[in-house]
């Protein structure tokens, strides 16, 4: 419950919409099935992706779909089934995801650095009953997941980065001795059949898609598997509706400046990951060319892309974004063509977004903030109006947010105080896959309890402070690491920094704050060093968020999406 008059309850935040902007919108209820379908009907022979300069149209893509659904269901899936898909962004991802839409399956995104032990676990978390991988992946840590038997796998399929590349055989042998093009070799295992994506496209009907039968609301478009930093990873309940609805919800933001089959996007997210494959969700339903970026570290190649296509959409996490600064293909390049680069998954420090809009021009970088049980986007900076640089934003249409006391999760906290962010609307997901308790904790009456810790100002803008599990309990002070991290970023040698709680040995109970560093070029870790770090800690922050412990690292640990991995670091 909304307590009556509360800001939370008034829903303060619609003041600062955009003109355009309502507080709620009449929502097309539609599968991602009919999305594609559509965007076919309307414009075949756009262009749908490129990769490497391998490009298809819309109609030539859903031909390998209807492939891969007819496959599935030829071969006995069932609606419902999972199938797992371990691919990077290239087009076989898109083919895969589709044909298990239109085939009535859910699809599962497997991260690619994913250890065997992590792979069995989603495999036989989902019941996925298919999988779709690379060669090379599979030879790497597949093949030895599926070898112990205790999945319900039934049909390997295996593709390699090369089989939609327009390139001569002669050639693509080549790359592959020299280790250009990654390469595996795939040893059968009893009791799995094996079928190959050349295979599939040559071997199915192409020209109709199966007569399946979606219920938008119903039925689950993805198991999207969220990060395990407190137990095991949980499998979220996403719909075809959660996912369609929340396309509309973001794009009536930007519907103004949206056109319909005239798009380009472009961004270094993976797909397994949420935000990158909303992105591609996003792309597929509005009819907009994607530019597949299979390695996001290669912002020469993302560079190269951009002088070519003059894309007008871009999301990335911001340390992509500061990766892209540095380059100089990238600022020397012709970015006119974008309308809004949007950032999320992780904090963008406040100096950082004004460097990159001195390079990409004022008013472009657009904060977001969501997490996969949201579908995934919550709240969104104003398309035209105010950005407030360090919030993400004010709430989408149809949607409510407000904050909770952290302890007594029944009680609203003011304005400009800190507490737990929960969320309500038609976004949200249904729960987590064969986990009752986990869902009932996170799910009451429709309020979704993200963990997140946020503050709402007098505006309706929300600034994250933590994660709940990321807040360092010093002798009873709540320490956000979120605050110390942004702080000590902008110390002159620090160029990646981040902090944890480990016990306090001298206070049973209580915690102190260490502090991992990633030193900027030219500087060297010395105990000169450290000293100024520390004397920079003391002058900027309270006496109990002080680091009482600074690591320097050669490297940090980064998640794949490009976030620092604080649960590796928990680890070290």
């Amino acid at each position: 419950m909304i307590e009556e008059g509360s800001p939370y309850s008034l829903k303060i935040w619609t003041k600062s919409y955009d003109d355009h902007v309502k507080p709620e919108i009449d929502l097309e209820i539609i599968s991602l099935t009919n999305s594609m379908k559509r965007t076919v009907k309307d414009f075949p022979d756009n262009l749908c992706c490129d990769l490497q300069g391998t490009t298809y149209t819309f109609k030539e893509i859903e031909r390998k779909v209807n492939s891969f659904a007819n496959f599935f269901v030829q071969n006995g899936l069932k609606k419902g089934d999972r199938i797992a898909i371990h691919l990077p962004n290239i087009p076989q991802y898109i083919i895969g995801l589709y044909g298990t839409f239109y085939a009535g399956c859910a699809s599962t995104g497997m991260n690619f650095l994913l250890q065997p032990n992590e792979i069995i676990y989603q495999l036989k978390d989902s019941g996925a009953v298919a999988l779709i991988t690379l060669d090379s992946f599979y030879e790497q840590n597949v093949r030895k997941a599926l070898s112990t038997g205790e999945t319900d796998i039934r049909f390997v399929i295996t593709t390699n980065v090369a089989d939609t590349l327009d390139i001569d055989p002669s050639m693509k042998e080549q790359l592959i001795k020299i280790g250009k093009i990654p390469y595996g070799e795939v040893i059968p295992l009893a009791g799995i059949e094996y079928f190959t994506f050349k295979d599939i496209i040559s071997n199915y009907p192409s020209d109709k898609s199966p007569n399946v039968k979606i219920d938008p609301y119903e039925d689950i478009a993805f198991l999207q598997y969220t990060g395990g930093t407190t137990g095991p990873p949980k499998g979220a309940i996403l719909t075809h509706a959660n996912e369609t609805i929340n396309l509309q919800q973001v794009v009536h933001q930007w519907e103004i400046d949206v056109i319909r089959g005239k798009e380009i996007f472009i961004s270094g997210f993976p797909l397994f990951h949420l935000a990158g494959m909303f992105f591609n969700l996003g792309a597929i339903h509005y009819g907009a060319t994607q530019l597949l970026i299979p390695d996001p570290r290669d912002v020469s190649y993302i560079a190269n892309k951009i002088i070519e296509y003059h894309p007008t959409f871009m999301a990335n996490v911001p340390t992509l974004y500061l990766m892209l600064l540095k380059n100089r293909k990238f600022k020397k390049a012709d970015l006119s063509s974008f309308k809004l680069y949007v950032s999320g998954a992780a904090p963008f420090p406040a100096e950082s977004i004004r460097e990159f809009e001195n390079i990409v021009g004022k008013h472009k970088l657009l904060e977001v903030y969501g997490m996969t049980e949201a579908s995934p986007i919550v709240t969104l900076n104003p398309y035209i109006g105010t950005r407030k640089i360090g919030t993400v934003g004010i709430p989408v249409s149809n949607t409510e947010v407000k904050i909770v006391n952290v302890s007594d999760k029944s009680k609203e906290v003011p304005l400009n105080e800190p507490g737990e962010i929960i969320i309500k609307g038609p976004q949200i997901f249904k729960g987590y896959w064969n986990k009752p308790e986990e869902t009932n904790n996170a799910l009451k009456d429709g309020w979704f309890y993200s963990g997140d810790v946020g503050i709402m100002d007098e505006d309706g803008y929300i600034k994250i402070v933590d994660r709940t599990k990321d807040m360092i309990i010093v002798s009873g002070y709540k320490v956000f690491s979120v605050e110390v991290d942004n702080k000590m970023n902008k110390h002159p040698a620090i160029e990646l920094c981040s902090c944890i709680g480990i016990p306090d040995p001298d206070r049973p109970g209580s915690e102190i704050v260490k502090l991992f560093v990633l030193l900027k070029k030219g500087y060297e870790a010395s105990e000169n060093i450290k000293t100024d770090i520390l004397k920079y800690a003391q002058e900027n922050l309270a006496k109990y968020k002080i680091p009482k412990i600074i690591e320097i690292s050669d490297q940090l640990p980064l998640t794949a999406v490009g976030k620092i991995d604080k649960k590796a670091l928990r680890k070290i």
